[in-house]
């Protein structure tokens, strides 16, 4: 199959939805197993970039979050979000057409939070992966 294609054919549908024209599919066994396009606007959804919506199709038809073995072939370099999601998911390889060059500004600030009973929540997560073990 021409991936190609396949990223072609959803850029232009993404691009009719007046949606950022980035496409996204996933590939297990070389066969596509999941392939979306961005809908962060329509939907309203910060997380509604392709790779993430194409990790969550491929999730689902594997029926694990693991997607090792599976590669990733995208029309942009992904973001830095979406770089942390695949390399959660384990994707072994990543392609991508055109290169991100768009310099990201955080407005965010992070703070840390020092009270005594932090250790509390250091306890629920070893329990848990104790338990897990």
């Amino acid at each position: 199959m021409n991936y190609f294609k396949v990223l072609l054919k959803l850029t232009k549908k993404a691009y009719k939805k007046n949606e950022v024209p980035i496409a996204a599919l996933i590939v297990y066994n070389n066969k596509v197993i999941s392939k979306s396009y961005n809908k962060r606007h329509n939907h309203h959804d910060v997380l509604g970039h392709a790779e993430i919506l194409a990790i969550k199709k491929a999730s689902k038809k594997l029926r694990t979050w693991h997607l090792t073995g599976c590669d990733l072939y995208v029309t942009m370099e992904p973001c830095s979000m979406c770089k942390s999601v695949i390399n959660e998911a384990k994707i072994d390889n990543v392609y991508y057409f055109l290169k991100n060059n768009k310099i990201k500004q955080f407005k965010t600030k992070y703070k840390y939070v020092d009270i005594k009973d932090n250790y509390i929540f250091k306890e629920k997560i070893q329990s848990f992966f104790k338990n897990k073990r």
